[in-house]
C-alpha cells in the first residue's frame, strides 16, 4: 500500500447484488484494520440506513466487500473472501458467502490479469475462504476480458448480459457439520405465539432455515416491503432462525447466533402473483415461491446461495421444500419478489442412506460498473 487513503478498487454488480472488489495485496493484513476500511468505504454504520457517505445502498444486497488473491491450492486458481458490511452497525460479517457476487469473481480475476485466459469459453476455479468450498465459474472471454454484453436476462436485473454459470462442487456443510446439520429432513421448534413450527435446516453453499409461509399466516406472494413492515412476523422469524442456528451447531444459545447466518426463508406452492416491477407471474411459470430474509430484511430477489440451497432442499424427500414444490425435476424454477430464476441440483442418498448434495449449478450475469480508487477521509 502506497497511500492508505487511496486504495485501488472495482465496483461490480454480480447477480442481484453489488460490491466493492479489492486485491488482497492492496489491503492491510490485519483483519480489524481491513474491517475499518470496509465500513468507511461502504458508509457504515449509518443510523439513517442510507449509507450516504459511502458506496453502500442501504440494503444488505448492496453493502458488500470482496477480497481476491491468487490461490496456492492445487485445485483452485483464485481465493475469494466475502465480507458482509452491516448497514446500521459497525460490523463486518464473514460467516457467510455471497452467491450473487460469486459470479463476478472469475471475470474480475481475468480482467485484472490474475489469470491468463484465451478468447472463448473459460473456466476459473475459485476457493471461497468463508466456506472452504470450491466452485467453477464458466464464462466467455474476448480480447482478454470477460464478456459482459449478452442476451441472458436475470430476474431482478434490468436489461440483459452475458451468461456466467457457477458449478458448486460438493457444497454441503459449507458452514455447519453437514448438508442436513441435524440429520433430519424436518425438525420442529416452539415459536412464541405460533406453537410448534416445522422447519428444514439445510446447509448447501450457505445454511438456510426453510419454513412454510402458511405457518406464519403468509401466502409467500408478499412483496419485501410488506414483510419488513410486519414487526410481529419479523420477530417470530428471528426467534425461529436463532433456535435453528443452535440446532445447526452455529452457536451455543440463540442470542449468540450470527446475524448473517443461518438465513431463513418462507416457502409456498406455485401461485399467481406480481413482481416488484408489476410483472405478472403465473403458477405455471415456476415450481415454488420463496421470500428470504437477509440481515433482518427481506431480500428484493433472493440471495444466490439461498436459491442454491433451496434447489438442493427440494430434492430431499420429506423436507418442507420438497412438500411444497411442484414436480420433481432436478431443474428448479423458483419465484422471487423480482421474478423467476432456474437452478439445478444433484442430490441423492449415499451408501449409509444419508442425503448428500453432489453439485449445484446456477446462472447469473455480472458487470463492472466503476474502477479506480476508493478514498478514505484525511485525518
Amino acid at each position: 500500500m502506497t497511500d492508505p487513503r487511496r486504495i485501488p478498487a472495482v465496483f461490480i454488480r454480480g447477480g442481484t447484488s453489488k460490491g466493492v472488489f479489492f486485491h488482497a495485496r492492496d489491503l492491510p493484513a490485519d483483519r480489524a484494520t481491513r474491517d475499518a476500511i470496509f465500513l468507511r468505504v461502504l458508509g457504515s454504520p449509518d443510523p439513517y440506513g442510507r449509507q450516504l457517505d459511502g458506496m453502500g445502498g442501504g440494503y444488505s444486497s448492496v453493502s458488500k466487500a470482496v477480497v481476491i488473491e491468487p490461490s496456492t491450492r492445487p485445485d483452485a486458481d483464485i481465493d475469494f473472501t466475502f465480507a458482509q458490511v452491516v448497514v446500521d452497525k459497525p460490523v463486518v460479517d464473514y460467516a457467510q458467502t455471497c452467491g450473487n457476487l460469486s459470479s463476478a469473481v472469475g471475470p474480475f480475476a481475468v480482467d485484472e490479469g490474475l489469470i491468463a485466459a484465451e478468447d472463448g469459453p473459460t473456466i476459473v476455479r475459485v476457493f471461497n475462504t468463508n466456506t472452504s468450498k470450491i466452485y467453477h465459474a464458466h464464462f466467455d472471454v474476448k480480447d482478454g476480458r470477460a464478456v459482459e454484453a449478452g442476451s441472458y436476462e436475470l430476474s431482478g436485473v434490468s436489461g440483459s448480459g452475458a451468461l456466467v454459470r457457477l458449478d458448486y462442487v460438493d457444497p454441503g456443510g459449507a458452514m455447519t457439520r453437514a448438508f442436513l446439520p441435524t440429520g433430519n429432513p424436518v425438525d420442529s421448534f416452539e415459536v412464541a405465539g405460533l406453537g410448534r413450527v416445522e422447519a428444514s435446516l439445510v446447509d448447501a453453499t450457505n445454511p438456510v432455515v426453510f419454513v412454510a409461509a402458511a405457518a406464519f399466516g403468509k401466502t409467500g406472494m408478499e412483496l419485501p416491503d410488506a414483510l419488513d413492515a410486519d414487526a410481529a412476523f419479523m420477530a417470530t422469524m428471528d426467534d425461529l432462525r436463532r433456535q435453528a442456528g443452535v440446532a445447526m451447531g452455529m452457536a451455543d444459545r440463540p442470542e449468540t447466533v450470527p446475524l448473517a447466518n443461518p438465513k431463513i426463508a418462507v416457502l409456498a406452492p406455485p401461485a399467481e402473483y406480481r413482481t416488484i416491477a408489476g410483472e405478472a407471474v403465473t403458477a405455471d411459470d415456476h415450481d415454488i415461491l420463496i421470500r428470504i430474509l437477509s440481515m433482518e430484511r427481506c431480500h428484493k430477489a433472493v440471495t444466490g446461495t439461498g436459491a442454491m440451497c433451496l434447489a438442493a432442499a427440494c430434492r430431499v424427500e420429506g423436507s418442507v421444500a420438497n412438500r411444497l414444490r411442484h414436480g420433481m425435476d432436478a431443474r428448479l424454477r423458483l419465484a422471487t419478489p423480482s421474478g423467476v430464476i432456474a437452478l439445478a441440483a444433484d442430490v441423492a442418498r449415499d451408501d449409509t442412506g444419508a442425503w448428500q448434495v453432489r453439485a449445484i449449478s446456477v446462472e447469473r450475469t455480472q458487470r463492472r460498473l466503476m474502477e479506480g480508487w476508493v478514498r478514505l477521509p484525511h485525518g
